[in-house]
């Protein structure tokens, strides 16, 4: 294998400059302002700002409203987490099996992907809406007199059903794509070993799939985290009042909303010092369960 050597040792540092520089300008920079402006009592017009310590912490940690904010938000990321990826693995197993029209169903099942997340949003109004929401109808149906931004368990119970909904297709094709890459010659001997379909999917294609699934699941969590943003605040219409509410939501509320940018602030390191230290405990507690092929 003929490998590749620059003339000038400086070269290949000059290529990641580009890199770098993005990284530093849209990572390091906000992390960086973040930590100063958790110590500092702001003027929201930038006119002036008063040095306070750890109070914007203390402040955080000990208010009741935070805590239950955080409480849901850990409630909300597990749901969507685990119905993403079940229901994901799911259909992967499904259209693993499919001979005909293989194309078209796993098509319909990744465009949803595509749709960004103020426009599953969007769609989530749509369907849970009082008067033309189908969703809302069938709840009407059974007795549930569900009411999207009225009642906190409504809009709770429709955050969950859009963001899960937006999550699926990026589950599946990774699932998909692990079941597929499966040889041929442990499928057939699992058959010939277990003729059970359930119990030779979870003792032996289901292993195989646990560095995918670990993947995913990182993945997961950090969508429920961060990116379901745009799903909440097109649901919340802009007037959250009394409805649930996830952490990162919670610091555009406080910082852009309530004009208290030190608190914000703090809340953010808080929420990436949680996002670090649950990361570094997935890798280093999870990932030993995950076998590598």
């Amino acid at each position: 294998m003929k490998r590749v050597q620059f003339r000038r040792p400086i070269f290949p540092f000059l290529l990641l400059i580009p890199q770098l520089a993005i990284i530093a300008v849209f990572f390091y920079w906000p992390a960086g302002e973040a930590i100063r402006g958790s110590f500092y009592l702001e003027d929201p017009f930038g006119f002036s700002s008063t040095y306070v310590g750890m109070d914007n912490y203390t402040d955080t940690v000990t208010g009741s409203e935070y805590v239950s904010v955080a409480k849901f938000t850990l409630g909300f990321t597990a749901v969507v987490a685990f119905f993403s990826l079940a229901l994901a693995l799911l259909l992967a197993v499904k259209a693993d099996s499919v001979l005909r029209g293989a194309k078209t169903y796993r098509t319909l099942l990744m465009w949803v992907y595509a749709i960004a997340p103020p426009v599953a949003g969007l769609f989530g109004i749509l369907l849970f809406d009082q008067a033309i929401g189908p969703f809302t109808k069938i709840a009407q149906s059974i007795g549930w007199d569900f009411k999207l931004g009225v009642n906190y368990w409504d809009s709770a119970t429709a955050m969950v059903i859009v963001a899960v909904w937006k999550q699926i297709p990026i589950n599946f094709i990774f699932f998909l794509a692990g079941m597929q890459s499966v040889p041929m010659a442990v499928r057939e001997a699992a058959l010939i070993d277990d003729p059970s379909g359930p119990s030779r999917f979870f003792h032996v294609i289901f292993p195989l799939l646990a560095p995918t699934a670990f993947f995913l699941l990182i993945i997961n969590i950090t969508y429920a985290l961060f990116d379901t943003f745009g799903i909440i605040d097109i649901l919340h219409k802009g007037e959250p009042g009394n409805n649930p509410v996830t952490l990162v939501y919670k610091v555009y509320l406080d910082g852009f909303r309530g004009n208290d940018l030190g608190g914000s602030s703090a809340q953010s390191v808080i929420l990436m010092v949680l996002v670090l230290i649950l990361t570094v405990v997935q890798f280093r507690f999870m990932e030993r369960r995950v076998h590598y092929t």
